[in-house]
């Protein structure tokens, strides 16, 4: 089955942030850990904090009209409440399921990425230790 191109831009979106967290430091533990009822895009460890990572990716090309900045959308907004209860159990699943030892230090971020089509560029906001 082909991928759609909201997903081909979350796949890209992805990739990008997982470069940009291993730039800062950041070792990638798992990508795309899935269960029905959740998924956490990124798990990423720093020190002995483990990171949880949702990917919020928005593609825009200057035929289309201006980037997203410009029209007043961003990808952070797409973190509605039945999101975040999915984001939640799917953490309590994953810290479960992989045996995470107490008191494991871990923290929830939100990386937002924007993809320039056109010039082929992206820039990565990483919003830190977001409460759930």
């Amino acid at each position: 089955m082909a991928k759609t191109e909201k997903r081909k831009t979350g796949d890209l979106g992805e990739d990008l942030a997982c470069r940009y967290l291993e730039e800062k430091g950041y070792k990638i533990v798992e990508r795309n850990y899935l269960r029905k009822w959740g998924e956490i895009d990124i798990v990423a460890q720093k020190g002995q904090i483990l990171s949880f990572v949702e990917v919020k990716s928005v593609s825009w090309d200057s035929e289309w009209g201006g980037d997203s900045r410009e029209t007043g959308y961003r990808p952070e907004e797409n973190m509605h409440p039945k999101k975040v209860e999915r984001l939640r159990r799917a953490l309590q699943t994953y810290l479960l399921d992989r045996s995470v030892p107490e008191p494991q230090i871990w923290q929830f971020h939100l990386a937002c990425v924007y993809i320039d089509l056109e010039t082929k560029k992206a820039r990565v906001e990483l919003m830190e230790n977001i409460i759930l």
